[in-house]
């Protein structure tokens, strides 16, 4: 398959390498710079056991690239994770402001792209945000209908610092709360070759999921 990964922070990174390496395309999206040239000069921005080297071998082949360029990035691509974070404030709330601005993104590039797109959230996010928040962001940026046009999925992640990689490819579970079967087929397309059991939920479900652990 065809990924954009926006946001190469550590969630991003491990996701978008791992991705490549089971054989799909894929496009880190990111505003800094640095980062992007880091990457495609085969570098990692994060220290990580064994992504460096995992990273290396995915853009020597050709698996994986990195842009500033949120346009291209959804026009190149048919399915879409969003990495970034969401902080929290000193109150404890959760800072969803990253995780607005790349959905705008993403919507505008949508407006004029042809065919079905999944939108994946991967951030961590309060229960209700993904129904409530970004995806009315999501229409009325791209003028299209979640459902018809282009589908939504929450896919929390359980990665551990120090062993993100083999958490990956390994994971307890798989959780993919989809707005409709349409929209989860893709995400179970993608993990077809990863063992473990796969839950397919309502997208609420997978936030409390993430939420809570």
């Amino acid at each position: 398959m065809r990924i954009s990964i926006f946001g190469m922070g550590y969630v991003g990174c491990v996701s978008g390498v791992c991705l490549a390496d089971l054989g799909h395309k894929v496009i880190g999206v990111e505003p800094n710079q640095v980062k992007v040239d880091l990457i495609n000069t085969g570098k990692c921005p994060i220290v990580e056991k064994g992504l460096d080297e995992l990273l290396a071998v995915q853009m020597k082949a050709g698996q994986l690239r990195a842009t500033t360029d949120w346009q291209d990035a959804v026009n190149s691509s048919d399915l879409a994770f969003v990495c970034v974070g969401t902080p929290s404030s000193a109150n404890g709330s959760i800072n969803t402001g990253f995780l607005q601005r790349v959905c705008e993104q993403i919507g505008r590039a949508l407006r004029n792209k042809e065919g079905y797109y999944t939108v994946v959230i991967r951030s961590t996010a309060i229960p209700g945000t993904v129904e409530g928040v970004l995806i009315p962001i999501l229409e009325q940026e791209s003028g299209r209908k979640v459902g018809r046009d282009f589908g939504v999925c929450m896919n929390p992640e359980f990665l551990r610092e120090g062993t993100s990689v083999e958490d990956f490819h390994h994971p307890p579970y798989t959780v993919i709360g989809e707005f409709d079967p349409h929209s989860g087929e893709a995400i179970v397309d993608l993990y077809h070759s990863i063992p473990g059991p796969v839950f397919r939920t309502p997208i609420r479900v997978a936030e409390t999921v993430k939420y809570a652990n």
